[in-house]
């Protein structure tokens, strides 16, 4: 059997050592236009930051050392230009030689990524405009700052990619700004979770000209213009593309193949294409998402190897099945973590699916022991049935751990509410005897038990100021008077039995605390004394997270360039 496979990295790498497993005596080629058969997508940015000094620490695997284990044979500068179903083969260049031939091949596996997304826009492809996918790219443009040592930079897009390049960029002293047009970075994450992510970006000087169109770009003697719609332009040494990626289907399209969202490939959960004998795997094809059922494209390593290894199992003479993405990620912002899994709340609502939350603050261990941090969560789930649909977690410490545990639930098919029942893992310093995972089941099962009746931040607006309902804010004195919401008073939950004399009776009272938990406490005492309570999810530190970045965005601009 001979199989050929475009593309390395990820999936290609994949797939062609896992068929070498299955089968000694296969004949393996692969076909990757790059340098790079195999390297750590994930790790560029950290290399153009210093954090990785050395860049043969990227390259996974090199041809030589692929062919000695595997006895597969890696030619890169080599890019396949077409294929021919019909006769089954591959048109190949050598871009080294400019040297033309075509390959036959029994099975082929298309694994040829995305591609920074271009916009059509003028200006497009000026000598100081990045873009950051291969290693070629990073190369580039760590070659062109320690050259030119510029000292600021604009990054077009606030996803994975534009926040970590970002922190590496500002860690080395430069000016930076990121520019978009979603009012929020990070969009896996509900825009409420994404306000901490700007906090901390702000917070260590990273600009945010969120919610700006960019029209184009000016090259200047001394810099790069980024064009904005019905603003200033912006301004710096160099500018880079991170607006995202687009399936690079090209051949695909061109030998027939069916394609789906966006010029992605159709493949079935076999990850077979259209066309006999044809797979293909890893950012350029469509999925479906695991919770929603619905069509996807999720970019991301780890699926890319698994779906990779499945490939290979079935053109060995098995029958493994690629059962969806679920969009696992986690992201390092300076001192915080931030992760997320299957869907959020604004997605879910979207998806149609009727959908709650619960919001906690709780420590990354137990709180006697020195050095726990908070971590926000917050965990969506299905109303009446309680499927788990997704969780984001944002913190210092402990957030990969929680997420993962999550992500577990969800590909388990476990209701929300036994979250309560996980036997996990307890010491003082690593977490608490009541986990923070346990604690989310815990909250959810007493929503379902009809225990917890909650009112969230979306609510906020619409509570009427007639007085016809009670806003009661549980904490103490101190930190009433430090901060706290207009029209509420104060009654600290430790004097609340003794003061219900204090609250009308046949109001409904709209409770909030620091973190929801003295709310809740609050709360069950006044259930327990026939008044009807609401318990805001969430509490007060995450409504002054949020609040603080909703500012008009013109001023949120100002700020973030001010500091």
């Amino acid at each position: 059997m001979k199989v050929v496979i475009v593309g390395g990295v990820a999936g290609g790498a994949t797939a062609a050592a896992r068929i070498r497993r299955l089968d000694e005596h296969a004949r393996i080629i692969v076909f990757e236009r790059s340098g790079y058969v195999s390297y750590a997508n994930c790790g560029l940015p950290y290399y153009i930051g210093d954090v990785i000094t050395d860049p043969e620490d990227l390259t996974l695997q090199t041809p030589e050392s692929f062919f000695s284990r595997f006895r597969v044979d890696m030619k890169v500068h080599h890019e396949v230009t077409a294929i021919h179903p019909e006769r089954k083969t591959v048109s190949v260049k050598n871009l080294e030689t400019g040297q033309e031939f075509e390959e036959s091949y029994d099975k082929l596996i298309l694994s040829p990524g995305a591609r920074p997304t271009q916009p059509r826009l003028p200006g497009v492809g000026i000598d100081r405009l990045f873009t950051l996918r291969t290693v070629e790219d990073t190369l580039r443009i760590k070659t062109y700052i320690d050259k030119h040592n510029p000292g600021s930079a604009v990054l077009a897009g606030g996803g994975f990619i534009g926040l970590e390049l970002a922190e590496n960029l500002r860690e080395t002293g430069m000016d930076v700004t990121i520019v978009q047009r979603p009012k929020q970075l990070m969009n896996p994450f509900d825009a409420d979770m994404a306000s901490m992510i700007h906090g901390e970006m702000r917070k260590y000087g990273v600009k945010l000209a969120l919610g700006y169109t960019v029209e184009g770009f000016e090259e200047k003697e001394e810099g790069v213009d980024v064009l904005l719609k019905d603003s200033e332009p912006l301004h710096a040494d160099m500018v880079v593309l991170a607006i995202g990626v687009t399936p690079d289907t090209t051949l695909a399209k061109e030998a027939g193949l069916e394609l789906g969202i966006r010029g992605s490939i159709v493949v079935n959960d076999r990850m077979e294409t259209s066309m006999p004998d044809i797979y293909a795997i890893g950012d350029a094809v469509q999925v479906k998402h695991y919770v929603t059922g619905e069509d996807a494209l999720i970019s991301l390593a780890g699926p890319a190897n698994r779906q990779g290894r499945i490939a290979a199992d079935n053109i060995c003479g098995g029958d493994s099945r690629y059962p969806g993405s679920q969009g696992s990620s986690v992201i390092k912002v300076f001192g915080l973590t931030a992760a997320v899994t299957g869907i959020n709340e604004t997605n879910a609502k979207k998806a149609g699916l009727d959908a709650d939350t619960v919001i906690l603050s709780p420590l990354s261990h137990a709180g006697y022991y020195p050095g726990g941090k908070v971590m926000t969560m917050k965990v969506v789930f299905e109303k009446k049935t309680y499927r788990l649909l997704g969780a984001q977690i944002v913190g210092a410490e402990g957030v990969d751990k929680r997420i993962d545990v999550l992500a577990a639930a969800i590909h388990a098919g476990m209701r929300a509410t036994e979250l309560k029942d996980l036997d996990l893992a307890y010491a003082p310093p690593y977490s608490s005897a009541k986990d923070p995972v346990n604690m989310a089941g815990f909250m959810i099962d007493n929503i379902a038990g009809g225990m917890l009746k909650q009112w969230h931040l979306a609510d906020m607006e619409k509570l009427p100021h007639d007085g016809s309902i009670t806003l009661l804010d549980v904490r103490t004195k101190e930190e009433f008077e430090d901060g706290h919401i207009e029209g509420f008073i104060n009654i600290p939950v430790d004097e609340l039995r003794e003061r219900l004399g204090e609250i009308e009776k046949e109001k409904p009272v709209y409770v909030i605390c620091q973190s929801g938990l003295r709310s809740y406490i609050a709360s069950r005492i006044l259930e327990g004394n026939g008044y009807e309570a609401w318990n805001f999810s969430g509490g007060f530190r995450f409504y002054d997270a949020v609040m603080h970045d909703r500012v008009p965005i013109g001023t949120a601009y100002a700020c973030g360039m001010d500091k």
